[in-house]
């Protein structure tokens, strides 16, 4: 069963079932201001401190206006919609609000409240921290009025001083929110919740900086995939027939180069069960004693897993070179190109199979 009743224009209805209260459509609660409300804020502020909780209130007014502005929307002008959304607020015990004055070329508004629960509070707790969180949604409002990034709203004038209300100057405001809380941290105000802030942004800090760690490995991994792929490109072996692999080198080959070179055509020779092995030079322009000593090398290790090697495609140059320095060419396979070296080696792998047919 629901129970509707309606004051100052705001429709209330409570669910005698459920047990819950709804203002003007939206979840609400009644409260009891001077103890339960009252404590609540006292309980915060014996943690947090006043300067903290008065920014927190501000911020958390400044931020929850987004249904009041929309309902300041609905009418002609800003004027009237601010008027109807003090009868809604007078009605939910947000005190009565007047505003005084408001200059759209300087942006600047002056508001007053009366009787409202933030000054209730704290008389009841017999203290004056300020209307934090009223100040905070007039900021709010008036921060989309005038269309800017931000706005503050600074008390002037103190219910729980004795005054007759409390009075607001709202305008703009270089220093945001968060700035201001940004200052709170370096005073001797700081509290254990400023504590707990900077721990928070130690924490975001360290996962910010674990996923940048995470990107750098994979970047790693990504580099590391290109060098792979890179070195294959550098040293790529081909399996041009049954049993016969071709290795074309290409440039310098330095020691690294032909360890990796060397690794390669070693499981090359294996995983493709090869008998004869090409290394083709017709892309190699200079050699040096190095080099023919690191060609002689691979030469050797491939017999040793009985593969025959042929070298082809040595530039008169190079040959000329590889005999001067002394190089002993005497027990290798030399034919002058690619093209002779695959029909000795393809025709050796078809005679190899005749005879294995046989």
């Amino acid at each position: 069963m629901i129970e509707r009743a309606t004051l100052g224009g705001v429709e209330f209805e409570y669910d005698t079932e459920r047990k819950t209260l709804r203002m003007g459509g939206n979840p609400g609660i009644f409260i009891w201001v001077e103890s339960t409300l009252a404590g609540l804020l006292s309980g915060l502020q014996r943690m947090v401190g006043t300067e903290r909780i008065r920014l927190s209130l501000h911020g958390g007014g400044r931020d929850g206006v987004d249904e009041d502005w929309a309902y300041i929307c609905q009418s002609p002008t800003f004027e009237q919609g601010f008027a109807q959304l003090t009868q809604v607020a007078a009605s939910a015990g947000w005190g009565v609000w007047e505003l005084v004055s408001l200059d759209s070329k300087a942006k600047e508004a002056r508001v007053r409240a009366r009787n409202h629960w933030e000054a209730d509070c704290q008389k009841a707790l017999g203290v004056s921290w300020g209307s934090s969180y009223l100040g905070g949604k007039f900021a709010g409002i008036f921060q989309r009025f005038f269309g800017v990034s931000q706005c503050w709203a600074e008390q002037v004038a103190f219910a729980t001083k004795g005054e007759d209300y409390d009075e607001f100057v709202i305008r703009p405001s270089e220093t945001s929110l968060e700035d201001r809380v940004e200052r709170l941290l370096g005073t001797d105000e700081a509290t254990k919740a400023d504590l707990a802030v900077a721990l928070e942004r130690v924490r975001k800090e360290v996962e910010e900086r674990a996923e940048t760690e995470k990107e750098l490995r994979e970047k790693l991994d990504l580099i590391a995939r290109q060098e792979e792929a890179i070195r294959a490109l550098s040293t790529p072996i081909i399996e041009v027939w049954d049993g016969v692999i071709t290795l074309p080198l290409m440039g310098v080959v330095d020691s690294q180069r032909a360890a990796e070179t060397m690794e390669r055509l070693l499981e090359a020779i294996v995983q493709k069960n090869a008998r004869n092995a090409i290394i083709d030079l017709t892309g190699v322009d200079v050699i040096d004693t190095s080099t023919a000593d690191h060609i002689l090398r691979l030469v050797r290790a491939a017999e040793l897993l009985g593969a025959r090697c042929v070298i082809t495609g040595i530039r008169p140059a190079v040959a000329q070179t590889m005999v001067s320095i002394g190089i002993d060419l005497s027990k290798l396979v030399t034919l002058a190109s690619l093209r002779d070296g695959l029909l000795l080696c393809m025709g050796g792998a078809r005679t190899a199979r005749r005879a294995s047919a046989r």
